[in-house]
């Protein structure tokens, strides 16, 4: 029974896929406060000209640059596994499959989007970028990133992330980048947020809308974002291009697709390219994955709303729980997000693919299986997807159903111990759904047309 499944080198994609080209309708634009769209030299300001192509594109196919591939190579073709000891210990008639992105220098999917920023800002002469982090794992990227291209990094991370995974923060930092908590006293964004709640634990919204101001002051800096934009699921999409070859060589494919989603990048990199296939009249179901503290799309409501937390970005058509929403301090950093991709969005709207939220001691359980079983720690993050996972493998061995499975281990756990801490020891809990709080935030959606 084999176990890996590997690609050779030569055999890593050469382009990046487009979703955009087989949506049956186009992505909505994104839009400026006045209500009309935003042209594209207006986003000018904070990113390189070449990435703005790729955020706008409609074409199916986008060649990855040379000097990219290169950086990649480090550590792809990542590997495609079959979970048989996972299989045994559920004694579920499903296959399932996991796509290791855990192997990147930083440990997680991040860095597939994190080199491809950084290559092109260096091709448009920027010295510096500003970036914002939850767990850390974009943080680590993006730091890995710059120093590959000679790039500064400014990182403002998440204060309750910050604080609950300080080894990511010395990850950020031996790889050159400066760190701050955020939201913090160096911008008006987040001088505005301490004003009005001097112990914010800070939010990716916040985050975000610190490192924008930055990089919109300053000719010599761009802004890098790790998740969200149509771009930065582009890059990903090398995930379920390699995934799609490597069960292809084993004869295989699946009946469903998992993956955590926060901003949406883990999500599009593995199931959009399973999409491809959908479209073209395939049967595969495509799940997203996220906490039931912060379920953006299924708890969410489809209207336009800015992507940081003082709507300083363009308007975006996206599920989203209000922009000032506080998630609460979960442990997987990377799923507190307010919104979600427009990409995602619209196609959960179009009802093309589905989402699911799973409370957070579920998700912990999941991934301490995992690890007793695979052997691998699995970041919070990635134990939604196996959480999801092992929901369907269990609903399989009450039917005898044999699907097949996969999911995007999207990153290792190794910097959260802190959160595993917690949960071996019995002090994790489980956030209720924060009804009023959501209500609340929702009430401040802005007025659009």
């Amino acid at each position: 029974m084999q176990t890996k499944i590997l690609l050779p080198e030569a055999q890593m994609p050469s382009h990046w896929y487009n979703v955009v080209a087989d949506m049956p309708t186009p992505p909505d634009p994104y839009l400026g406060p006045d209500g009309r769209p935003v042209p594209p030299e207006a986003m000018a300001a904070i990113f390189p000209m070449s990435l703005i192509e790729q955020e706008v594109s409609a074409e199916r196919w986008i060649a990855i640059p040379e000097e990219v591939r290169e950086v990649l190579r480090l550590w792809r073709p990542s590997p495609l596994f079959r979970a048989h000891r996972l299989e045994a210990a559920l004694d579920t008639p499903a296959k399932i499959y996991y796509k290791n992105e855990a192997v990147s220098p930083a440990g997680s999917h991040k860095p597939n989007t994190a080199v491809a920023q950084a290559w092109f800002n260096k091709q448009a002469g920027i010295k510096r970028l500003t970036t914002e982090t939850g767990a850390g794992q974009w943080g680590c990227s993006l730091a890995l990133a710059g120093q590959m291209f000679g790039l500064e990094v400014r990182v403002y991370m998440v204060k309750v992330s910050y604080e609950q995974k300080p080894y990511r923060r010395s990850l950020m930092q031996t790889w050159g980048a400066e760190v701050f908590p955020s939201p913090t006293d160096m911008t008006g964004a987040g001088r505005k947020i301490l004003a009005a709640h001097p112990d914010s634990p800070g939010s990716l919204g916040i985050a975000i809308s610190e490192a924008v101001e930055e990089a919109a002051g300053r000719q010599d800096t761009n802004y890098a974002l790790g998740s969200v934009l149509n771009h930065v699921l582009l890059h990903q999409t090398i995930i379920g291009e390699e995934a799609k070859k490597q069960l292809a060589l084993v004869g295989d494919y699946p009946d469903m697709v998992f993956a955590p989603c926060g901003g949406g990048s883990n999500f599009g990199g593995i199931a959009f390219p399973f999409f491809a296939d959908k479209a073209a009249g395939k049967q595969v179901r495509l799940v997203a994955v996220e906490p039931s503290s912060c379920p953006t799309l299924t708890k969410g409501v489809y209207a336009y709303d800015w992507g940081d937390a003082v709507g300083l970005t363009p308007l975006m058509h996206m599920y989203t729980l209000g922009h000032d929403f506080m998630p609460p301090g979960i442990h997987a950093g990377g799923l507190r997000y307010h919104g979600d991709s427009a990409l995602v969005s619209k196609l959960y709207n179009d009802g093309l693919i589905e989402a699911m939220a799973v409370p957070q001691l579920e998700t912990f359980e999941a991934g301490v299986l995992f690890a007793r079983s695979e052997g691998i720690l699995p970041a919070p993050e990635s134990c939604h997807a196996i959480a999801a996972t092992v929901r369907e493998a269990k609903q399989c061995a009450r039917t005898g159903e044999p699907k097949t499975l996969l999911f995007n281990l999207s990153g290792h756990g190794h910097f959260d111990m802190t959160s595993y801490d917690r949960y071996l020891s019995g002090e994790l809990e489980d956030f209720e759904y924060p009804e009023a709080a959501i209500r609340e935030s929702l009430q401040h959606l802005p007025k659009v047309g």
